[in-house]
């Protein structure tokens, strides 16, 4: 009988190093994600200019948004608008940290004035006010 607690408290304490070291690769992995350094609206260009980290093998990831579709505004609020922030190298191994700043025009946005919702894989995002169309 006590041959048998013992093994079992073997086991147990194996699985459980087994679980600890799948749980810190699977969080190693997600720090090579793409990430949000800053992000701001500049009135003047009438552009979101949004700074991302990431990991990789260059520093020439190139990064688009894909919009999505404008959500009914809560009461007295903008209307709600995600989008999405794609990286051209996605799949890139992850080597180096680098840092990329890069401008987007607004003109696709679908609605205005919006907080909009960047999101990024796997699961990062940072919301921002844009203001209605400048006028002029």
């Amino acid at each position: 009988m006590a041959n048998d607690v013992t093994r079992r408290g073997t086991v147990s304490r194996v699985a459980m190093g087994a679980l600890i070291a799948v749980a810190g690769l699977i969080g190693a992995g997600s720090v090579d994600a793409d990430n949000f350094a800053r992000v701001f609206y500049d009135a003047r260009s009438d552009q979101l200019v949004v700074t991302m980290r990431y990991r990789g093998t260059n520093a020439k990831h190139a990064f688009t948004l894909k919009w999505g579709a404008c959500q009914d505004p809560q009461t007295g609020a903008s209307p709600a608008l995600s989008a999405e922030v794609l990286d051209d190298q996605w799949n890139d191994a992850a080597v180096r940290d680098y840092k990329v700043t890069t401008r987007f025009g607004l003109t696709d946005m679908p609605c205005r004035p919006a907080t909009v919702t960047l999101r990024t894989a796997p699961r990062f995002y940072i919301s921002i006010e844009i203001p209605p169309l400048p006028v002029g």
